[in-house]
């Protein structure tokens, strides 16, 4: 089948059948033909436009293009646009699929503490780069991951590489974990040493904050310590708010430009007032949070926040590495939420996954548009695809907001390397990650005493 993510080990080149080496790549590819669906204002969109890659930098777009020696990939009949922005999710947790059945004892919560205590290293490696491949995938270019089962150096070193292997771009967050208590910082040393080491421009770093929870003094001392030490490094942040856990924080004197605050589902208007004075950033991931009883949020709710961006949360809990059913949701809570059909542009919603999920993220200036100087982070969707249409006159972006799915995601280009071509991940072999998921996740359950039991 066409769109299934296959083992691919094979050369190709648009003109004559054959691919560019990675190498290649990097030196000079225009992407020619499609319709390039820019997000940047001085760019804007051309119907039919050609993008020149040189370096894993955008170097032109225009019209037509001569780039002798450049590689040419023909995407006529393809809808050319950013990369999506996964602004907060947890790939480890990417083997658990299925195992949160709606019931008290296999709840989401429950099941990921009770098997999170029996991971690996290895078996962190496995999932993560599960997650990573599926995610790359679906047409999503950038993740920020936040890793909270931190048990050891070797366990976030696994993460490390799994996210290295899968060519995602990544922000991967150096969380604690479930059973760490309140009074324990995350190894600050170890975070201390990562920072001074790390060298990867592609997967970088930053800090998973518990939070001030449901207002205790000592996971605040806690909080304030760790923030010290984080801002000393000059590390991005991101923590978890939803219900009686927003008002703490909201209070806590904690918050600033750095911060990312995660859901902040029942926060009122007040506390929003606060979370933007403070110049934090938002991260909705509606089907997650309508998953396990958060609640349904609509942008008309989150007045006055400025930097919102949209989120898997996982595609264990998620279901799914699919961004566009995030998209598609929040338009859906828009007009459900409001009572009008026009209560939000669908171009306004393709922005949370691109231009502004790239400014929630503080990375505007490298990625979430396509323009000269910034990173190749470029994806094309296929309009030929059973699900889609040719392009309507107008604003294509009704058509990605309500149609468009990961198998439709027809080439996927992260920091100028083809990571997918024709539906199809490059260099990446699906039966023997599907089986190395398997015999991870069986593992896990039988060192954990089985599964939690699924009663009504």
């Amino acid at each position: 089948m066409r769109r299934a993510i296959a083992c691919v080990a094979y050369a190709w080149v648009v003109a004559v059948g054959a691919m560019p080496s990675a190498a290649q790549e990097r030196e000079a590819v225009v992407l020619s033909g499609g319709y390039v669906l820019s997000f940047d204002p001085a760019v804007g969109d051309l119907r039919q436009g050609d993008i020149l890659v040189r370096g894993g930098v955008i170097a032109e777009i225009a019209p037509r293009i001569e780039a002798p020696g450049a590689t040419r990939v023909d995407l006529a009949g393809k809808l050319v646009l950013p990369g999506l922005i996964d602004t907060h999710t947890h790939l480890w947790t990417s083997s658990m699929k299925g195992r949160f059945q709606n019931t008290p004892q296999s709840a989401y919560f429950a099941v990921k503490a009770h098997l999170g205590r029996h991971f690996t290293p290895e078996d962190v490696r496995i999932a993560t780069y599960y997650g990573a491949v599926e995610t790359l995938a679906s047409g999503v270019t950038t993740t920020v991951d936040l890793f909270h089962n931190n048990r050891g150096a070797e366990f976030f070193e696994a993460s490390r590489q799994a996210l290295v292997d899968s060519g995602l771009r990544a922000r991967l967050l150096f969380g604690a974990h479930d059973d760490t208590p309140p009074d324990e910082t995350a190894d600050l040393e170890r975070l201390g040493t990562l920072a001074a080491e790390w060298r990867d421009s592609r997967v970088t770093l930053g800090f998973g904050w518990r939070g001030t929870g449901t207002g205790s003094e000592q996971l605040l001392a806690t909080g304030r310590t760790e923030l010290a030490a984080v801002r000393t490094l000059g590390l991005p942040i991101a923590v978890h708010a939803s219900g009686e856990t927003v008002a703490p924080l909201a209070a806590s004197g904690l918050l600033g430009p750095d911060v990312q605050i995660i859901h902040a589902t029942g926060a009122s208007p007040e506390e929003l007032r606060i979370f933007a004075e403070a110049g934090a950033s938002l991260a909705l991931t509606p089907v997650t949070e309508q998953r396990v009883g958060y609640g349904v949020i609509a942008l008309r709710d989150l007045e006055p926040m400025e930097r919102i961006g949209l989120g898997i949360d996982g595609p264990g809990l998620a279901g799914a590495a699919d961004l566009f059913a995030n998209i598609r949701l929040l338009a859906l809570n828009e007009a459900g939420a409001s009572g009008e059909e026009g209560a939000v542009s669908p171009r306004r919603i393709l922005e949370l996954a691109t231009r502004d999920a790239a400014r929630a993220i503080g990375m505007d200036d490298e990625i979430g548009s396509l323009a000269p100087g910034k990173r190749a982070d470029i994806i094309a969707i296929d309009l030929q695809a059973l699900g889609m249409a040719p392009l309507p006159d107008g604003d294509p972006a009704a058509l990605v907001v309500y149609s468009a799915q990961p198998a439709d995601v027809d080439l996927v280009m992260v920091d100028g390397e083809i990571r997918n071509r024709d539906g199809q991940l490059l260099g990446v072999d699906v039966p023997r990650i599907l089986g190395d998921v398997e015999r991870s996740i069986r593992g896990v359950a039988d060192r954990a005493g089985g599964w939690p039991a699924v009663r009504d």
